[in-house]
């Protein structure tokens, strides 16, 4: 033979068949060269699971996928499944010329996984760096993320940068102490209070899972409460989440947990805190330093382990919906986590939204409440005061004050402090008509008109002074202060009770707590400061201007504010009064001197449930201007039972004035409109909506565009 090869066949020696085995196998490695290394770059890639599947932050919808990228040896052993790395995305981060990848800058992102292949086929990008060996996603977290984005026509990824803090290095070099051992089981205390309420610590304790949407006496025991909700579930080996609207309320529920649960059994997650101590915290809570946790909006993602029991007090605070990307809120975020991990939930509250009087009624919570007994010991006594009344009355002309206000508040200087709570803080006030109440308006530019000194009418937009005024709806010449500030208030209760301190508490200088001395406090709605041993009376002001707000919530949300005042007034048994200065027959009133928060609700969700309103129905709000929502109504495919509400223009956003996130662009004209879908279609009408978006910024419609909120908090 004249190859080599044959020539190397014929020296092997044994049996024919054995030969021919042989020479066969030397054949088929001719044919088959061996596989070279698997390298990128020159480094040779992980031999296990050598791809990871990653998050990327880039927080659009088109994006909202997972991207394969390659894992070298070098980084094998940190690129595990939850941690942070950067990779290169974007222009011509695919492109490969001469085995080099180009292009493409770096960007965050979370392994979610490693694999062995990938679906992609072409030559996979290399992770850049593993940016620490940190797992911060789990499996569990990431479950929670998906589903909250999927609610919301939201992308994964701007829901992780609200579930996820920014890494902090120092925080990860700490060590934490190993986990105290469960405590005990605590004694009911005031929940004895309520009539179901030792049985629903009995079943935490016992590892159970109930669910109840709780109407909490008046009073400040309710953080003691939520104390040991959480107590009783350490107890069972689970953990717990507790969300509240503020920092005040966290610093409540922190020193309650510290007496009940002793030091070191809990974290406390706020924005405040800063990155290095926030992020230490919520690092102690993943680790399974500890197990319980009280925060604000963004704790309802808390990486807590064997989680048992989710909290969150006070819905109807504003504070709790998220203004960030997709907008989710807290209660809907508490409500998913106790359907994907099986644990039990509380919503608590003063007063009681209808959001929680739906939960109710559809069978997913029990009620948690006293009994009516009990409540009338509480609370305080409520009298009201008709604006009608308000207006004949020769003693209000000065500060729109009635007798009975005045009476109220001389009876309790004599016992301790009294809170005033006005609708709004400044001194500067808006006027409207004295008789049909039609706002005054600037005859140049509309704007609204203004009394700065007392004297001169002034538009609050151009300047303009104006004279000679009449209301364009009536003809009527004569003007009234639509709302007087905290300060004004303040400055006319101090000239009528020359003797005694004036306090005010507002968005600008807010107080905790006062002293139990005879003192008038003037608070803003959500700025009461809590008086030592309760106020011996409150007066509501203005409620008429709380309750004519053009918003589906208007009535809802006056009576959760005057309910939280008056919590802080003593019980009738005590002589605690409150005055609330509104038309007696309107039914959050009524509902305010019955203290029936509950019936409230019902009769509030009965009404919306004959209109279609949420959360009967579920509902979309698509903003943008008309050209652009047109055209994304037009295409997008929604489900047959939707129902287009609008659209309908939106106020022109002022320059110079603050602007909300889901407010317009400065001086572009909008429109807004409303998409209605039955109960149960929800997750259809969230999906066609994002994959509508979606395919238009493929497109390239970028920029301000078309804005999605789902499930809007005001939709008047």
């Amino acid at each position: 033979m004249s190859s080599n090869d044959e020539q190397g066949q014929d020296a092997v020696e044994g049996p024919p068949e054995q030969l021919a085995l042989m020479r066969e196998f030397l054949r088929h490695e001719k044919q088959v060269p061996k596989a070279k290394p698997r390298t990128w770059r020159g480094a040779p890639l992980a031999e296990e699971l050598p791809v990871a599947r990653v998050m990327v932050n880039k927080g659009v919808l088109h994006l909202d996928r997972y991207f394969d990228y390659a894992v070298t040896e070098e980084l094998d052993a940190d690129a595990q499944p939850g941690v942070r790395v950067r990779v290169r995305f974007g222009a011509g981060a695919h492109r490969v010329r001469d085995g080099r990848r180009e292009g493409g800058g770096l960007i965050d992102g979370f392994v979610v996984e490693r694999v062995a292949e990938s679906d992609y086929q072409g030559p996979l990008a290399a992770l850049a760096q593993v940016v620490s060996p940190e797992p911060v996603l789990s499996a569990e977290l990431l479950g929670l993320a998906r589903a909250v984005a999927d609610r919301y026509a939201g992308s994964l990824a701007d829901v992780l940068q609200l579930a996820i803090p920014p890494r902090n290095a120092r925080a990860e070099k700490k060590d934490f102490p190993p986990p105290l051992p469960a405590p005990g089981a605590p004694d009911a205390g005031s929940w004895a209070r309520y009539e179901q309420g030792p049985a629903f610590l009995e079943a935490l304790a016992g590892g159970g899972a109930p669910r109840a949407v709780w109407t909490a006496l008046p009073g400040p025991l309710w953080a003691e409460e939520i104390a040991r909700a959480v107590a009783a579930t350490l107890a069972s080996g689970r953990g717990a989440v507790v969300v509240v609207p503020d920092g005040r309320s966290v610093e409540r529920v922190d020193a309650a947990l510290a007496d009940v649960l002793g030091e070191g059994r809990h974290a406390v997650l706020t924005a405040d805190a800063g990155p290095e101590k926030r992020y230490r915290e919520w690092l102690a809570v993943r680790r399974g330093a500890v197990r319980a946790v009280v925060g604000t909006r963004s704790a309802m993602f808390a990486p807590v382990r064997d989680l048992g029991l989710v909290v969150v007090w006070d819905d109807g605070d504003s504070n709790l919906s998220e203004p960030h990307a997709p907008l989710p809120h807290a209660r809907e975020v508490l409500e998913l986590r106790a359907t994907l991990d099986k644990c039990a939930f509380l919503l608590g509250g003063t007063s009681c939204t209808v959001e929680a009087a739906q939960l109710v009624a559809s069978g997913w919570a029990r009620p948690l409440a006293a009994a009516r007994e009990q409540v009338r010991r509480s609370a305080p006594l409520v009298r009201t005061v008709g604006d009608q009344e308000l207006a004949r009355d020769e003693a209000a002309r000065a500060a729109r004050l009635p007798s009975l206000a005045w009476q109220t508040v001389r009876e309790g200087l004599k016992t301790g402090p009294v809170l005033v709570q006005v609708p709004r803080r400044g001194y500067v006030p808006r006027l409207a008509c004295e008789r049909c109440r039609t706002p005054a308006r600037c005859g140049n530019c509309a704007g609204p008109l203004e009394a700065p000194d007392a004297q001169d009418l002034r538009c609050g937009w151009c300047g303009r002074t104006e004279s000679g005024w009449r209301c364009a709806e009536c003809g009527f010449h004569r003007l009234r202060a639509q709302i007087v500030g905290a300060r004004r208030t303040a400055e006319e209760l101090g000239r009528a009770f020359p003797a005694v301190p004036v306090r005010t508490s507002g968005r600008d200088h807010v107080l905790d707590v006062v002293p139990g001395a005879p003192a008038l406090v003037v608070s803003t709605p959500g700025a009461e400061p809590v008086a030592e041993g309760g106020y011996a009376a409150a007066l509501l002001l203005d409620g008429w201007a709380m309750l004519g707000r053009p918003d589906l919530r208007a009535g809802e949300d006056a009576l959760r504010r005057w309910i939280a005042a008056a919590s802080l007034v003593r019980g009738q048994e005590a002589g605690g009064v409150v005055v609330v200065v509104a038309e007696p027959t309107l039914r959050p009133v009524q509902a305010l001197v019955r203290w029936d928060p509950v019936g409230n609700a019902q009769r509030e969700l009965a009404e919306r449930a004959e209109l279609g309103f949420p959360p009967v129905s579920r509902m979309a709000a698509v903003s943008g201007r008309a050209e652009d929502v047109e055209e994304f109504l037009r295409v997008a495919e929604l489900p047959a039972e939707a129902e287009v509400l609008g659209p309908i223009p939106l106020p022109v956003t002022e320059a110079g004035r603050p602007r909300r996130t889901q407010d317009p662009p400065v001086g572009e004209r909008w429109e807004r409109a409303l998409v209605r879908v039955p109960q149960g279609r929800g997750a259809a009408l969230a999906s066609a909506l994002k994959v509508a978006q979606a395919a238009r910024l493929a497109r390239g419609g970028g920029g301000e565009g078309v804005r999605i909120r789902v499930d809007p908090p005001d939709i008047g």
